[in-house]
C-alpha cells in the first residue's frame, strides 16, 4: 500500500482479519481461472492471494509493507510476493488479471497507480478492485473532525484516504483506455472485533495517519475524544460497527 501508514501484520491479522474475510464477493466477481496470471496489489499478508490460488491461478502479490510481505511469504512460501509501491508497478511481465482489495483508497494519486496496472495488463484482461468509496467511515470522519478542532482549534484535519464516487473513479480508468464493465457503490457496516476498544484498535491500525503526527500524550487526548463523538452513531450492542462504503470495480483492457 502506498501510504505513510506503518503496518502491523500481526495486528492486522490477528484483529482485522474482516479485511479479506469480506472479500469473497470479489474474488466470485474476478472468476479465477487454472493457468491465467493474476497479480494481487496490495496483498497484505496474503490471505487472498492464496484463495485465488487455490483455483490454479499463477498469483504474485505486491505491498508496500515489508512486514506484511515477509509475513505472506512465512504463510504461503510457494506464492510469489514482492516489496512494491502500487504507485510505481514496475514487472518485467503482463497478466491475465490485477486484483486489488481494501488498497486503493491509501493512494491519493490514484492515476499512477492506473497507469501501472494498464501497463502490465494483457490485450483484453480485467482489473478487478474493491475499496472504499464516497461516504466511506462519514460518521468516523466527522467525529474525528470534531476531537480535532477541541484539541487543535482553527487547524484543519485532513484525511488520508482517497473516496472515489462511482463517476470520479470510472472516468479516470476510461481516461487511461479501460473499459468499465462494472461499478457499484453500496454499505457495508462492519463489526470490529475487540469489544469496547474496537474502535481504538481500528485507529492503532488504520488511523496512524489522523494521529500519528501528535505527541503520545494529546494522542491519547484525541482518540479518546473520537471514541466519545461517535458512540452514539458506531457503538452498538457492545460493539463498534465501521460505516464502511465500498467501491467495486470491474474494467477490462483493449
Amino acid at each position: 500500500m502506498a501510504s505513510t501508514a506503518k503496518w502491523d501484520a500481526g495486528l492486522y491479522d490477528d484483529k482485522h482479519s474482516f479485511v479479506w474475510k469480506m472479500a469473497a464477493g470479489l474474488v466470485e466477481l474476478l472468476e479465477p481461472k487454472p493457468g491465467e496470471s493474476v497479480l494481487d496489489v496490495g496483498c497484505g499478508t496474503g490471505h487472498l492471494t492464496a484463495q485465488i490460488a487455490a483455483s490454479g491461478a499463477l498469483l504474485h502479490g505486491i505491498d508496500q509493507s515489508p512486514d506484511m510481505i515477509r509475513q505472506a511469504r512465512e504463510k504461503f512460501p510457494e506464492l510469489r510476493f514482492d516489496v512494491m509501491d502500487a504507485r510505481e508497478i514496475s514487472l518485467g511481465e503482463t497478466f491475465d488479471a490485477v486484483f486489488s482489495n481494501a488498497t486503493l483508497h491509501w493512494i491519493k494519486e490514484p492515476e499512477r497507480v492506473i497507469r501501472g496496472i494498464v501497463k502490465v495488463l494483457k490485450p483484453g484482461g480485467r482489473f478487478v478492485a474493491e475499496f472504499g468509496g464516497k461516504g466511506n467511515v462519514a460518521w468516523l470522519m466527522a467525529a474525528a473532525e470534531c476531537a480535532w478542532n477541541k484539541l487543535r482549534p482553527g487547524t484543519p484535519l485532513e484525511s488520508p484516504w482517497f473516496y472515489p464516487s462511482v463517476a470520479e473513479y470510472a472516468g479516470l480508468l476510461e481516461r487511461h483506455g479501460l473499459e468499465v464493465t462494472y461499478a457499484l457503490l453500496f454499505d457495508r457496516p462492519t463489526p470490529l472485533e475487540d469489544g469496547e476498544r474496537g474502535l481504538r484498535t481500528w485507529l492503532e491500525m488504520f488511523g496512524g495517519s489522523l494521529t500519528g503526527k501528535l505527541p503520545m500524550e494529546e494522542r491519547e487526548r484525541l482518540v479518546e475524544e473520537i471514541e466519545r463523538q461517535a458512540h452514539g452513531k458506531l457503538f452498538k450492542d457492545g460493539q463498534w460497527v465501521m460505516d464502511y462504503r465500498r467501491l467495486r470495480i470491474v474494467a477490462r483492457s483493449g
